[in-house]
């Protein structure tokens, strides 16, 4: 069995990649998403730029749910936030694409501390409602804000624009997409070896303690409500940038149920988790499509008969996900690299 890996500087010590393999593996990867776009067709592609989108998102609320413990089913409501302020600023300012895109982030992050005020007084089930109050508060301002959002009839968005190209398709968005996720997840899992990310992760522990040795609560609830929603206003920004059109229905509440249950299914309280969770959520209903596709010509009447149940498929595997491993694809992850730490020899 593996106790402990040997660090001989303070640098090592801090390092997130600690041995060549795990070098080795991000390289792959890197290189990987580089010659993506000129190996995918745009169908794929475009299932690559959404999965990117929900990572993104589902990364921030894995900051506020699983690092910090504090439950919020507003995250659909968050992105809405960050995608009407894209198609603001995009079609009445005119200001450049990167710019609308932090902008949706740091307006999305205002409303989030206002959100995340009563977190101070209420918590679990009850902040879960308190998020769902805020989302429908805000999805009656979507509504009847006409001049702002163009009311039940939204707003359309221009293509973006970035040194004089236009990214209308999902090829060329794919170089602006996946890098700023890439970005993001390297943020959140830099944010846990901090002083902050460590008092997250104490609040999320116990909470008493935790101002017992000096944390100030309600701040640091408030930081990872901000930090939560500005990654959820981005993904919004993005997603404005990748529809071209946003309306109060773009984010319904089941899209924050969505996010919750790719966070569970991925790991709580892990980067990876969030990753693997918004991938397997997003792939996985197109997987068990060409799986009806590929029994349809042994069985004719296959797509007609099997195509509603795909939706029961899904959400067992999701039931059987929280049943059989309840700390989801990212322990998963970590059994198997424990396997191969010592293999071929038995732990």
């Amino acid at each position: 069995m593996r106790i402990a890996t040997a660090k001989e500087t303070y640098i090592a010590d801090e390092g997130l990649l600690v041995t060549a393999t795990q070098r080795a593996w991000l390289g792959m990867l890197l290189a990987m998403l580089l010659l993506a776009p000129f190996v995918l067709n745009q169908y794929w592609l475009y299932l690559a730029c959404l999965v990117a989108i929900n990572v993104a998102s589902a990364t921030g609320l894995n900051i506020l749910t699983g690092f910090t413990g504090l439950v919020s089913l507003g995250q659909a409501a968050f992105m809405a936030v960050g995608a009407y302020t894209v198609a603001f600023f995009e079609g009445q300012v005119g200001t450049p694409f990167l710019v609308n895109i932090i902008a949706a982030g740091f307006v999305a992050a205002f409303v989030g501390v206002l959100v995340g005020i009563p977190s101070l007084r209420v918590k679990g089930l009850y902040l879960a409602i308190a998020t769902i109050a805020a989302s429908v508060i805000l999805h009656f301002v979507f509504t009847h804000w006409v001049s702002v959002t163009g009311g039940v009839r939204g707003i359309n968005v221009a293509p973006a624009r970035l040194f004089g190209l236009e990214l209308a398709s999902p090829f060329a968005l794919y170089f602006v997409i996946v890098p700023i996720t890439c970005l993001m997840v390297l943020g959140a899992a830099n944010l846990f070896r901090t002083r902050i990310g460590r008092a997250f992760i104490a609040i999320r522990d116990r909470d008493i303690s935790a101002e017992v040795l000096g944390i100030p609560l309600l701040r640091y609830k408030l930081m990872s409500f901000a930090l939560s929603s500005f990654y959820a206003g981005v993904a919004g920004g993005m997603w404005a940038y990748f529809f071209r059109v946003v309306t109060p229905e773009s984010f319904p509440f089941a899209t924050s149920i969505f996010f919750l249950a790719a966070v569970i299914v991925g790991g709580l309280g892990t980067i990876i988790g969030s990753v693997l969770g918004a991938a397997f959520m997003t792939l996985m209903p197109e997987l068990l499509k060409y799986v009806v596709e590929w029994l349809a010509p042994i069985f004719p009447n296959a797509g007609a008969a099997l195509s509603p149940v795909r939706t029961i498929v899904f959400g067992a595997l999701i039931i059987l996900f929280l049943v059989f491993e309840p700390h989801g694809l990212a322990e998963m992850v970590r059994r198997a690299r424990r396997f191969f730490h010592l293999w071929p020899f038995r732990t």
